[in-house]
Order: structure tokens, then sequence, then C-alpha cells
């Protein structure tokens, strides 16, 4: 009953979306509730709300057009894999990272990739302040993105370090970021980066509207960042 909503919503980011595609989302929502279980990986449960909420928002991301033509993407604390899971059912081709400082989590994600037959996904236990300092993830992206709970200015510390120069940083923030972006921009320029769109997005199905931010890295994050958690939570970066 809910293949006609995802359709519509496909549509609109002109999108195909097949019954095998719609499948595998059934597949994920129900591991996803079976695994809630044990791990509450989500306070949302019913149904029609996994769709929307979680599987509609995720594939938002591709209102920035530049999504369908990366090859590689980190999503950086994926949780209970949103968005890069979804992302990646509707673009199979592109090669997805999940960060995720929780095994548990990374566990589940492995057995959805798992039933969903889904290739070139790996699977990164860490902390996203740690996994940006290593060589082989550094600007080693494409697009990095994330839908975290946390500020603009904490999230472009811990992602833009992931991204190649040229690449972008996408962050599914809330309705009301006008405030949290002024807030940021000196960091982000600090960060080696470029605020180049804010879009709104509207839920297909609810009365939910969300803003897609995007980060176009313009040069190479300073070596010094990301810092350490203990420094990131002490001092935010704020213009002098």
């Amino acid at each position: 009953m809910y293949f006609d909503i995802m359709k519509k919503s496909a549509d609109q980011l002109n999108l195909s979306f097949t019954e095998a595609q719609y499948n595998q989302f059934v597949q994920y929502k129900t591991l996803l509730k079976e695994w809630n279980e044990k791990l509450n990986l989500t306070a949302i449960t019913e149904d029609e709300e996994i769709i929307s909420k979680h599987f509609i928002d995720s594939i938002q991301a591709f209102q920035f057009a530049e999504l369908k033509e990366a090859e590689s993407m980190i999503d950086v604390g994926t949780g209970a894999g949103f968005p890069g899971l979804p992302i990646k059912i509707m673009k199979p081709d592109l090669k997805v990272t999940l960060l995720d400082s929780l095994n548990k989590r990374l566990n589940f994600l492995r057995a959805v990739s798992e039933e969903l037959k889904l290739e070139n996904v790996e699977f990164v236990h860490s902390r996203a302040e740690d996994g940006a300092r290593k060589p082989e993830f550094r600007d080693s992206y494409d697009i990095a993105i994330s839908r975290a709970v946390a500020n603009l200015t904490l999230l472009t510390e811990l992602c833009l370090p992931y991204v190649k120069v040229g690449g972008h940083f996408i962050a599914l923030k809330g309705p009301a970021v006008e405030q949290e972006i002024r807030d940021a921009e000196y960091a982000v320029k600090v960060l080696g980066g470029k605020i180049v769109k804010i879009q709104e997005v509207q839920i297909e199905g609810t009365d939910l509207k969300h803003n897609l931010v995007v980060i176009r890295k313009t040069r190479p994050t300073p070596k010094s960042y990301p810092r350490s958690s203990a420094a990131i939570k002490k001092s935010l970066i704020t213009a002098k």
C-alpha cells in the first residue's frame, strides 16, 4: 500500500523506482522493527512513519542533483542507516560507507545489507572525529552526508574532512536553520568549505518540512581539524 507514496516521491526527484526497490525497503522496514526490540534503533515504529520519516526523508537528499552523479558517499553517524541505506537502494551503483560509533548498530546494518543483497557497502566502527583523521578516509569521498542531531558548526568539523576538494557535505536539518547557518559561516570557511545551497524539503504525505544544507569543499581542511571530542565539546569554532 506504500508503493504509490514512495513512487510519487521518487518521480518528483526524477528517480526510477521499481517493485524490486520497493521490496528492499519493505525488507529493511521489517528488519528495523525486529532488531529495534533489542537495540532501540529508532523511536519511530509505525509502518507509515518509517516510510515517510525515515525512507522518504532520506531520499530527499537527491534534491541536490550532484548526488545523482556521485561515485562515493560516507554517512557519518549513520545510526540505523539513515540516510545512507535508502540512498544506496535508490542508487545501487553508489559506493557507500556507513560510519557509526556503536558496533551493534553496524551489525544491524550488515544484516540489512546482506538481506537486501547490497554491494559496495563498507561498515566503519569509529567516532567521526577519529575516522576523519585516518588517511584511508580523509579527503576520500564525493559526498559526506549526515542526519545526526548536532548543530551545523559541529557537523561541518566532523564531516567536511572526509570530502574531496570539489566534493560536498550534505546536512539534513530541521525546519529552522537560519540562525544555525549564520552561526556556522565562519567555521565552514575555516574548515575549507562554502555553503552553496539551502533547500527546503516537504516530506510526501506529511506536513513535515526539513532543510538540506549543502557545503562545497573548496580547499583542503586544515590538518588540525577535526579536533578531539573533548576539544570540540569545549569550544566550537567561532569568529573572534
